[in-house]
């Protein structure tokens, strides 16, 4: 298998509610998913995590039919992806970190409560641009303060936010730390869209592929056509 990628068009508008409806138009996502027909993708991804739940979990599931009717292929966003995972590792409680305003995050907070799950504590940027410049240092330091641990009704799991957020080297050390899966807006759509091509992501040390890290004693130590919106332009990164 092989990633196959390709861009929403360029909106010269801060990361912000508004700038996540525009990129996540119906008409939009179907034409950037027509641009990959020529290599016949098995599945499709919408990349962008505030694109995703900006419309709520109805609104979400018909970006999804969107891009399936223009692909005539399963489609998948990032933030339905999330919802997929916690379910798959039972999450009832979940803290969040997010890179961006107070509006935005709020409005992922209300995606994740109206599919049933309480939002145990969120620690937030404030940023609309520059995302892609955020440190692991920076990264780490929120999920600390997202997670309240050792108290009746802590948090299942963490949720790092924003495919442009660097994440992913994080994830050992904070589930190490923290004792619970961390998960993230690209690791949960790319094993998504593997789960859609019948096959699963490997990797050690991360709760969500590995199941032996799932008994809280993590220690620290991909492929198919993805829609991604126009963003390193636009907001320097994906969101």
């Amino acid at each position: 298998m092989s990633p196959h990628l390709t861009r929403t068009p360029y909106v010269p508008v801060e990361v912000s509610l508004g700038l996540a409806r525009l990129i996540s138009e119906h008409e939009t996502l179907g034409e950037a998913v027509r641009t990959l027909a020529a290599v016949a993708p098995e599945a499709v991804a919408y990349a962008c995590t505030s694109g995703g739940f900006v419309g709520g979990v109805v609104g979400e599931r018909a970006m999804c039919e969107a891009m399936s009717r223009a692909g005539a292929v399963p489609a998948i966003t990032a933030s339905g992806a999330l919802l997929e995972v916690l379910v798959e590792l039972d999450v009832r409680r979940v803290a969040l970190v997010t890179p961006y305003t107070v509006s935005v995050t709020r409005a992922l907070e209300g995606y994740v409560a109206r599919a049933g799950v309480t939002v145990t504590g969120c620690a937030y940027m404030g940023l609309t641009r520059h995302i892609r410049k955020v440190t692991y240092r920076e990264v780490v330091d929120m999920a600390r303060r997202a997670v309240v641990r050792g108290r009746p009704g802590a948090a299942d799991a963490l949720f790092l936010s924003c495919t442009n957020l660097p994440t992913c080297d994080a994830i050992p050390q904070l589930e190490a730390e923290l004792r619970i899966p961390v998960i993230t807006a690209n690791q949960v759509t790319m094993w998504a869209a593997l789960r859609r091509l019948g096959t699963r992501a490997v990797g050690p040390y991360q709760a969500l592929i590995d199941r032996s890290a799932r008994s809280g004693t993590a220690l620290p130590g991909q492929t198919p056509g993805a829609v991604l919106p126009e963003e390193e332009k636009q907001q320097e990164g994906w969101s």
